[in-house]
């Protein structure tokens, strides 16, 4: 969504909880940034309680050039 220069968006799965939060006037660290939280998951080993990992957008930049890289469909990957 985009109100007066701020942009965010945000997407749950059942484990995740991701969101890009952007204000295109400001400068200010933490004014532009990508956070990604567990969700409480009872009954699973994982996720009990809730932790955030936040960064800013050229981290989150990076970590897509990364994630693009790292997750081609196996139809990409050359056989030898």
């Amino acid at each position: 969504m985009s109100n007066n220069g701020n942009y965010f968006n945000e997407k749950s799965t059942q484990r995740f909880d991701f969101g890009v939060y952007r204000n295109t006037t400001s400068h200010k660290a933490g004014s532009n940034m990508l956070t990604i939280s567990t969700r409480p998951y009872e009954g699973q080993k994982y996720a009990v309680g809730t932790t955030t990992i936040s960064m800013s957008i050229k981290e989150a930049q990076a970590l897509q050039s990364f994630l693009n890289s790292s997750l081609v469909k196996t139809t990409d990957i050359v056989n030898d």
